[in-house]
């Protein structure tokens, strides 16, 4: 199967949410979930804008480190889908953390997300 083909399969969101249920790693769902939910998105709607983002924003080094496992992968499909929400998944949490690594640098708490604010 062609690479364009399958990032076309992937732009539909309920396709999209199929193919990663399907890859039946319930450890990315949980984490596709809750970055998902921090930025109001379904699995499906996360998962398709995740390979929209590799597409538009990985590094050569990115895309042969794809290209690579494809080619010694036999599932291009399971492997696209999965080398782009993990990307995906670390530029968010990097972006959640921020400069200062989180709620404002030495908390503890846990949360995710930079701009929450403790009681």
């Amino acid at each position: 199967m062609l690479l364009g083909t399958i990032l076309r399969r992937l732009e539909d969101e309920e396709g999209a949410a199929v193919a990663l249920e399907a890859l039946g790693d319930i450890v990315l769902l949980a984490d596709v979930q809750a970055v998902g939910a921090l930025h109001d998105e379904s699995p499906g709607a996360y998962a398709s804008g995740a390979t929209r983002r590799f597409a538009a924003a990985a590094s050569d080094e990115d895309w042969l480190a794809l290209m690579t496992a494809i080619e010694h992968g036999d599932d291009p499909a399971r492997i696209t889908l999965e080398r782009m929400v993990r990307w995906s998944l670390a530029r968010d949490r990097e972006a959640l953390a921020g400069p200062s690594g989180g709620c404002g640098g030495g908390c503890t708490c846990g949360e995710a997300r930079a701009d929450h604010a403790h009681p």
